[in-house]
């Protein structure tokens, strides 16, 4: 496969079904969006230890949320009749990280306020990526106001950034960082 094609030299760029597109349509800063958050979360996953055992189930996690990154992102580029030839993306997606959530969070001090980022790398890297997911949420919301998209994938970015804020908590806790959290001072 030839990497340059020079069909997008004059900004635009051709989606899944045919359609050519300018480079900066809503279809392509949703998915480039996603394509940023797939960096974020290998990066993430780069920097994790392989010695220590409460972080190995995050490099299983991080490869299996790539390849859903890579699936949704698909259907943020593909129209109409196009997106019936794609890799499934439903319901399983979003529960995987419901599941993943909620097992996290089982192993956590409940809190009651906001946490402040930061402490250690990974906690950081681990907010990064959840603030890039939020843009991600807003880039696809933009779209779904012009255009019918896979319900799945607003529901998976969503719980995404709920997981990174989790994760992120778990590696403060793994890493024994004292937790800040946010005081509201009126």
């Amino acid at each position: 496969m030839k990497i340059y094609t020079k069909t997008g030299d004059r900004g635009t760029t051709q989606l899944i079904g045919g359609r050519r597109v300018s480079k900066n349509h809503p279809r392509i800063e949703a998915y480039g969006t996603v394509d940023e958050m797939m960096a974020q979360v290998a990066y993430l996953r780069d920097n994790l230890p392989t010695d220590k055992e409460e972080i190995n189930e995050f490099h299983q996690d991080l490869l299996r949320i790539l390849d859903d990154l890579m699936r949704l992102s698909s259907y943020l580029a593909a129209e109409d009749s196009a997106a019936k030839k794609l890799p499934a993306f439903d319901a399983s997606h979003v529960q995987f990280l419901e599941g993943r959530i909620d097992a996290i969070q089982a192993t956590l001090v409940p809190i009651t306020r906001f946490t402040l980022p930061g402490g250690h790398p990974l906690v950081s890297l681990a907010n990064i990526a959840r603030t890039v997911c939020r843009r991600c949420e807003r880039r696809i919301i933009d779209l779904q106001e012009s255009c019918e998209i896979n319900p799945y994938v607003g529901e998976y970015i969503n719980r995404l950034s709920d997981y990174f804020y989790v994760a992120g908590r778990k590696f403060t806790d793994e890493f024994h960082v004292k937790e800040i959290l946010w005081e509201y001072n009126s």
